[in-house]
């Protein structure tokens, strides 16, 4: 299932005549592996990993940390279920160090982010202070370099 779940992750959908080709199994196992991930909430969906550098539409992320009351039971949990209902909401995280929470927002510019936090997040239930970074230029994404000339995928190696 791990063997499975990696190529899903790294390429996306595959048929499943060629998954069963590369694990060495049934068609008929990888399709009921695959409805085992899905019931099971392993595999959420297929995306596409965007540069959004590079699109000609306005997009910005926002990295938000989030200092939150935790609730008598259940810790973070609720926050952060209220908080990942929003739709500018990409992510929310659990963290350690200094913040409870990272909340990783998009918006179409830094002025619809900060709406965001100063209408909906600082006021959110739970929610006692918010710092937020923007990001300002994306290096890499998900294990893919996005700097680099298409094809130059080697580090100089020097004596």
């Amino acid at each position: 299932m791990h063997r499975l779940l990696e190529i899903l992750e790294h390429e996306g959908p595959v048929p499943a005549e060629d998954l069963a080709t590369r694990l060495g199994c049934s068609v008929e196992a990888v399709e009921a592996s695959l409805q085992q991930a899905r019931e099971q909430g392993l595999l959420l969906r297929y995306s596409a990993l965007i540069s959004w550098d590079k699109a000609d539409k306005p997009h910005v992320f926002a990295f938000i940390e989030v200092e939150a009351t935790p609730e008598h039971g259940t810790g973070f949990d609720h926050v952060a279920d209220y908080i990942g209902r929003f739709d500018e909401v990409h992510s929310v995280y659990l963290m350690s160090g200094r913040a409870d929470l990272t909340v990783v927002v998009q918006g179409e510019d830094f002025r619809e982010i900060a709406r965001f936090v100063a209408e909906k997040l600082a006021p959110a239930p739970g929610v006692k202070a918010t710092a937020t970074s923007f990001v300002l230029k994306t290096y890499k994404m998900e294990g893919e370099l996005l700097t680099e000339e298409p094809g130059n995928k080697r580090l100089a190696v020097s004596p």
